[in-house]
């Protein structure tokens, strides 16, 4: 029976899939800004903050966070540095801002074990104090944050959750049919796939490229976005970082940003705020 449902479900992703791709089926098949790939979102912003926003309160008043020293002063700068950024640039152009209804916030945590930083939806970002070794310097620092704020701005963890749904949504009727099971709550997504996995490769290369954009938009050097990923791999011989083990392919992923230089310098220079 198992398998029966396993075929149902593939079968029913490879479905949705489709439909999505002609966007005539599922109204909630959208473009990611910028990379304008299609994606399935069933997740509004407003029901996934109202998951994500208590959860990065629990999180701050569980950790030990690092305020007024320089190093905590030059994160916050850099991530209104991009926000701007971004703001001036579709102002400029007219179009829709992804990030118009984002309440942007940004933590250091005091832990130097962890190199790793994230952002949750909405612009809720947290930097860890292990990684500032690192990004270096505040160009390396602009390379993390515009790649942690692009997998907010494509949606990513509200596309995991919603592929997760309509997954379980295909087989939904045979299971309760079948096997009596019942599925759990959206929040429950959330909260499984879309705060506690890894981003899908798709997802992470994607990330790269629109933050290779906005560090670009936002003036700082777009060469230090390959060569974090240069330090990342030196430093792991004293054991894997967090942000580096949920990063696939390095070496890939360095010649793809290089290749991408070229043409985001070119087509996406420093906007002045």
């Amino acid at each position: 029976m198992s398998k029966l449902i396993n075929l149902s479900r593939r079968k029913f992703i490879y479905t949705a899939s489709c439909a999505c791709g002609s966007s005539l089926l599922f109204p909630s098949c959208t473009e990611v800004a910028m990379s304008e790939r299609k994606q399935f979102n069933i997740m509004s912003d407003d029901f996934l903050y109202s998951q994500t926003f208590p959860a990065y309160n629990k999180f701050k008043s569980q950790s030990k966070l690092i305020t007024g020293t320089s190093e905590y002063d030059e994160i916050v700068e850099t991530g209104f540095n991009i926000r701007d950024a971004i703001n001036a640039y579709y102002d400029g152009r007219g179009e829709e801002n992804p990030t118009s209804n984002f309440q942007w916030e940004f933590v250091l945590v005091d832990d130097d074990q962890t190199k790793n930083a994230w952002c949750m939806p909405g612009g809720k970002i947290a930097f860890y104090s292990g990684i500032l070794p690192i990004a270096k310097n505040k160009d390396g620092i602009g390379s993390i944050m515009g790649h942690e704020i692009a997998h907010a701005v494509a949606r990513h963890s509200a596309e995991r959750a919603s592929t997760a749904m309509l997954a379980d949504l295909g087989t939904m009727a045979l299971e309760q049919l079948v096997l009596g099971q019942r599925l759990p709550k959206a929040a429950g997504y959330v909260r499984q796939f879309g705060l506690n996995l890894p981003f899908n490769r798709r997802q992470e290369s994607e990330a790269d490229y629109l933050g290779l954009i906005f560090m670009s938009l936002a003036g700082y050097d777009v060469n230090e976005s390959y060569k974090i990923w240069e330090r990342m791999k030196e430093d792991s011989g004293s054991g894997p970082a967090e942000f580096f083990s949920t990063h696939p392919s390095p070496d890939n992923r360095i010649k793809k940003l290089k290749e991408w230089i070229p043409l985001v310098n070119a087509q996406y220079p420093a906007i002045k705020v």
